[in-house]
């Protein structure tokens, strides 16, 4: 196995900051720093990042349901509250599966399996998240349209999105909104282009992982068979995009 697989399976980050550590001197094989990414890991090896060890957690798997007013990372430097000040303790040890901004709310899966989060949120895999958004207005078939071709966000950041509008009248529209791309508040600079203002937005869907059956604030394990089917479902677009 190579050893930024190894590390991002140990439960201890994702595959990409595994990658940094490597490059930066910090991990070591048997004693010896290591600094080459594909460098295969054997059985008995001892692998060991600032000179601790590094184990092989079991790995686990939630669904929670993030609400508005927090972030989702483990600290931050303006002092904004994140989930793990409403998480208990015991989950504190898993990471957030990418981000879902302050202002939204919906499904974050968290995991130690640093392996299966890269391959959820790396921009080359695209795998779908889908959205329930709520806009101010009614958007003109011309606007729709730019939704489906692309709008550039930021320079040289063209966003875009497969959409369904579920409901609409003289006040507001709501959209079932289907990314794969990870932009930086896609969602709504995607419609503040377009001038319309994001009323709500929560997510719904990961994949086949979905929010259902989930209170705000509340944290639900993954069953082993969904599990299967989300390793199945990356799989599959795997061999789609080598076909």
């Amino acid at each position: 196995m190579r050893i930024n697989k190894y590390i991002a399976q140990s439960g201890l980050c994702s595959r990409r900051k595994a990658d940094e550590y490597i490059q930066q001197g910090r991990v070591k094989v048997n004693g010896k720093v290591v600094t080459m990414l594909g460098f295969e890991i054997r059985t008995k090896d001892k692998v060991t990042l600032d000179d601790k060890l590094i184990r092989s957690d079991k790995l686990e798997y939630y669904k929670f349901y993030k609400p508005a007013g927090y972030i989702t990372t483990k600290s931050d430097e303006k002092g904004r509250k994140t989930i793990y000040d409403i998480l208990p303790e015991q989950f504190h040890r898993l990471n957030p599966v990418g981000r879902l901004d302050k202002d939204s709310s919906g499904l974050v899966i968290l995991t130690n399996d640093g392996n299966l989060s890269y391959e959820l949120t790396h921009p080359s895999i695209k795998v779908a998240k889908t959205y329930l958004v709520r806009v101010e207005g009614k958007l003109t078939d011309e606007k729709l349209r730019k939704l489906t071709e692309g709008i550039e966000i930021e320079k040289g950041k063209i966003a875009y999105c497969d959409w369904t509008i579920l409901e609409e009248n003289k006040t507001d529209t709501l959209f079932e909104i289907v990314l794969y791309q990870g932009l930086n508040r896609q969602i709504r600079k995607m419609f503040e282009f377009l001038g319309h203002s994001v009323i709500n937005l929560k997510r719904i869907r990961h994949a086949n992982i979905e929010l259902t059956g989930l209170k705000k604030g509340e944290i639900k394990q993954i069953k082993p068979r969904q599990i299967k089917e989300l390793r199945l479902y990356l799989e599959k677009i795997r061999n789609n995009k080598n076909a």
